[in-house]
């Protein structure tokens, strides 16, 4: 049903439509982001409009790492600064992007793209594992950044048993991540200290603090 004031099928009501797909919008505020955007149309929705346009035609998943940039490989991966050496395991982009804004890893990192979940049926096999155990034979450490959640600590323990023939040390976030806790929702101090206090999992030694 359109809301009052708009005819059924008209722009401005698909636009709200597809604001309100968007995480945390709903219907409502939907209606408020498309009355500013209105409202600001030159200066607010016709850069976000070119904005988009522009992300449409130039963005593409990492090769290597699956981050989303619009060069492959990424402008991290290719950062000839970071330590090749040292990978940061994630379970998505906006955790890569997290830890990033913190500024807490110096490294590189790698995308699962999930977590396994029974409950959602994500196996092994839906995740970027196997390529993970390629770019492990050539790191020094691998860190396991993943949620504090049942499903993130599932993950953790099954990527350590496929790396446990490899001489890679394996360290995971310090306890400073609550349980249940994801990483997106953190702030930057928590998200460092939990990378500096992280600890090896596999009996590892050489765990330095960044």
């Amino acid at each position: 049903m359109a809301p009052r004031g708009l005819s059924a099928g008209s722009d401005v009501e698909r636009l709200i439509q597809l604001l309100a797909r968007l995480p945390g919008l709903g219907p409502r505020s939907a209606r408020r982001a498309a009355l500013a955007l209105i409202r600001r149309r030159d200066t607010l929705m016709a850069p976000l409009g070119d904005a988009i346009h522009a992300v449409l035609e130039t963005i593409t998943e990492c090769q290597e790492c699956g981050n989303v940039d619009s060069q492959n490989p990424c402008t991290i991966c290719t950062n000839g600064e970071r330590d090749n050496q040292l990978i940061c395991v994630v379970e998505s982009v906006a955790d890569l992007w997290a830890l990033e804004r913190a500024g807490a890893i110096q490294g590189h990192y790698h995308v699962l793209g999930g977590a396994l979940s029974a409950i959602d049926g994500v196996g092994p096999d839906d995740l970027r594992i196997p390529d993970l155990v390629r770019r492990a034979a050539r790191a020094r450490e691998v860190i396991l950044a993943l949620s504090a959640t049942v499903d993130g600590q599932t993950t953790a323990h099954y990527i350590a048993d496929s790396l446990e023939e490899s001489n890679v040390v394996l360290s995971r976030l310090a306890h400073g991540v609550p349980v249940g806790g994801e990483l997106d929702y953190m702030d930057e101090g928590t998200l460092t200290t939990a990378i500096r206090a992280r600890r090896p999992m596999n009996g590892g030694t050489g765990v330095n603090a960044e």
